[in-house]
């Protein structure tokens, strides 16, 4: 149960933060674009994937072949045995698994965080903007000074829903690793206790953590 709690603690932390963060800085980043349109499509693209279907494309993503006389299908492997790298046993090596599994994360939700804080950033007044331009601000002092405390209270909504999401995930986790390898999360020791095992009083109190958890989150 503490390695199921620690790594839950994990995920709500750094999924929901890198999620926002690297949403609004592609949002900053392609609405001083000619024509944002494709980029945004293309990040914004994971959002219409299952976690089941964004699983699945990640484990091909992590695939490890010990074998030299067979191909190896996994990227990022490849990429490391390109670089004369020796790669790990990516979904068996602890704690980097539970990292790769969030990565899968934030792939999905930084397009959701990129659209609804790119919208934020288009309703800036241009004349609080330029006023900050006049005063001789530079465009990185415009940004966090100017644009990002008047969007304050969107990138707090942002952050909000993404850590709820996070903090009930179970697909990828479900997907990916089946929760072994010191990768379970409470949503799918919730599931293991309640449907595998039967154990239902213990299913029922993982459950009510998760309430209990989410509820000053909402508040």
């Amino acid at each position: 149960i503490t390695v199921v709690l620690a790594n839950t603690a994990i995920w709500v932390i750094t999924a929901p933060v890198l999620s926002t963060v690297i949403g609004l800085a592609i949002a900053y980043m392609t609405d001083r674009m000619k024509r944002p349109a494709a980029i945004k499509s293309l990040i914004f693209m994971p959002m219409a994937i299952s976690f089941v279907g964004a699983g699945v494309i990640w484990k091909f993503v992590y695939n490890y072949q010990p074998r030299e006389d067979k191909p190896d299908i996994g990227l990022l492997s490849a990429i490391f045995k390109g670089l004369g790298l020796t790669p790990p046993n990516w979904l068996l090596e602890a704690p980097l698994n539970t990292f790769l599994l969030i990565v899968v994360m934030i792939w999905i939700q930084t397009g959701f965080a990129m659209v609804v804080l790119s919208a934020a950033l288009k309703n800036v007044p241009d004349e609080v903007v330029e006023a900050a331009m006049l005063d001789g601000a530079t465009p990185w002092k415009r940004f966090y000074l100017v644009s990002v405390p008047m969007i304050r209270a969107t990138i707090v909504v942002v952050l909000t829903t993404i850590t709820i999401g996070t903090l009930k995930v179970f697909d990828i986790v479900r997907t990916m690793t089946g929760g072994n390898f010191q990768t379970n999360v409470i949503a799918n020791e919730m599931y293991s206790q309640a449907f595998r095992q039967m154990n239902y009083g213990q299913g029922s109190a993982l459950a009510m953590i998760l309430f209990v958890a989410i509820v000053p989150i909402i508040i």
